[in-house]
C-alpha cells in the first residue's frame, strides 16, 4: 500500500492506493484500467454565507489521484444534486450543507453522502444546533446497481456549546451490469463538519473505495 499527501493552501488531500487489481468474474470493466483500492481524505474551508466551495479529485491514467483546483461560486448556482438544494438559513443563525460524491468515468454519480447543519450563536457560543444527513445512489434497470448498506450520523452537542462536531457515514455496495457477483465494488463515505461560536466552521471528507478505475472522480464541497 502506497501513501502520500498533497497540500494546497488551506486544502489537504491524503490518499492510499492499492496495487492494480485483476478482473473479477462477472465484471464488465477492462481489468487493465482497474486501479485497485483507494482511500482519499481532505478538508475545505467553509466559504462565506451565500457562497459554495468545491473540489474534484480524479483517478488519472497512472492510477494516481489528480487534485483539481478549489473553486468558489455563488451557492444558488453551484448546487446541482437535489440534496444540495439551497434553503435560506434562519435569520438568527446559519446553515451549512456539504456533499461527498463518487462519479464514474462517464460522470454518472454512483454514490453520495450529504449533510446539513443549522446553528445559531450568542455571546460567542452556539446556542442551538441541529444536524442531519441523507444518502443517494445510482440504480440500474431490473432492480440492479448500487445499494445503501448502512448509514448513520451524530452530533456531540445540541445547545449552549462551545463547539459542535457532526459526523455522517454511509456504506454502499454494488451488484449490476458491471459486476454480477456483488463482490467487486464498495464505496464508503465519511463527512465531518465542525461548528464554532465565531462562525468559522470546517468541512472534512473521506472516501474508501474497494475498486476504482481510471477516470473515476471524487467531488466534494460545502456551502
Amino acid at each position: 500500500m502506497r501513501r502520500a499527501s498533497v497540500t494546497l493552501a488551506a486544502v489537504g488531500l491524503a490518499f492510499a492506493l492499492g496495487g492494480t487489481a485483476s478482473g473479477a468474474s462477472g465484471t464488465g470493466q477492462d481489468a487493465a484500467q482497474s486501479c485497485g483500492a483507494l482511500k482519499l481524505s481532505g478538508s475545505l474551508p467553509v466559504p462565506p454565507a451565500g457562497m459554495s466551495v468545491q473540489q474534484t479529485v480524479t483517478v488519472g491514467e497512472d492510477c494516481e489521484p489528480e487534485l483539481g483546483p478549489v473553486r468558489y461560486a455563488r451557492a444558488s448556482t453551484a448546487a446541482k444534486a437535489p440534496a444540495r438544494g439551497i434553503t435560506a438559513a434562519a435569520t438568527t443563525g446559519r446553515q451549512i450543507r456539504s456533499w461527498n460524491e463518487m462519479f464514474d468515468c462517464c460522470n454518472i454519480r454512483m454514490t453520495g453522502l450529504y449533510s446539513k447543519a443549522d446553528w445559531s450563536t450568542a455571546d460567542g457560543r452556539i446556542s442551538k444546533a441541529t444536524t442531519s444527513a441523507t444518502q443517494e445512489w445510482n440504480r440500474e434497470p431490473w432492480n440492479a446497481g448500487w445499494s445503501l448498506k448502512s448509514a448513520d450520523q451524530k452530533q456531540d452537542c445540541a445547545a449552549d456549546c462551545a463547539v459542535v462536531n457532526q459526523e455522517a457515514h454511509a456504506s454502499f455496495t454494488y451488484k449490476g451490469i458491471f459486476d454480477l457477483t456483488g463482490d467487486w465494488y464498495a464505496n464508503t463515505h465519511h463527512s465531518y463538519v465542525k461548528l464554532t461560536g465565531d462562525a468559522a466552521p470546517t468541512c472534512t471528507f473521506d472516501v474508501e473505495l474497494k475498486h476504482t478505475f481510471v477516470g473515476w472522480n471524487w467531488q466534494r464541497g460545502c456551502e
